[in-house]
């Protein structure tokens, strides 16, 4: 978790929807990592912290390969601790144009298997021992 230029940038504020679903984890060289408040899944965003993306096109080559490697970090993370069936990996921003990228970890038995995690169930809001150990345990693992 090293510093980048992008932390400097000056105008980047958090979706007020992204911050209302999810929960920090961590800040990461380029973007937040967030823990969406959905217990149905592992599931976790990436927000560069760049001002005023919307989408990949939006960041710099430099940009774009440090998300890259945020992407591989964050995705061998929950491969390694949830042992999924399945990543799902996504930028799809129709709701929440502000560029974010999901990561969700998949099961053959998950409440939406096999269809995407949208509009499938509702979500259910972690409770607040669940969220402490689960950030916890992201944290810890981002340490390794």
């Amino acid at each position: 978790m090293c510093p980048s230029s992008a932390l400097l940038r000056p105008g980047f504020t958090l979706d007020d929807q992204l911050a209302q679903d999810s929960h920090p984890v961590a800040e990461l060289g380029l973007s937040s990592l967030r823990l969406m408040d959905d217990s149905n899944y592992p599931w976790l965003i990436l927000v560069p912290r760049v001002a005023d993306a919307r989408e990949l096109i939006d960041l710099d080559a430099a940009q774009q390969a440090e998300l890259l490697g945020e992407i591989n970090l964050v995705s061998r993370l929950l491969k390694r601790l949830f042992r999924p069936h399945k990543l799902n990996i996504a930028a799809l921003g129709n709701l929440v144009p502000q560029l974010h990228v999901h990561l969700i970890a998949r099961y053959l038995d998950d409440p939406a298997w096999p269809a995407p995690v949208w509009g499938r169930v509702h979500a259910r809001p972690y409770e607040p021992e669940p969220l402490v150990q689960r950030v916890r345990e992201i944290r810890m693992a981002l340490g390794d």
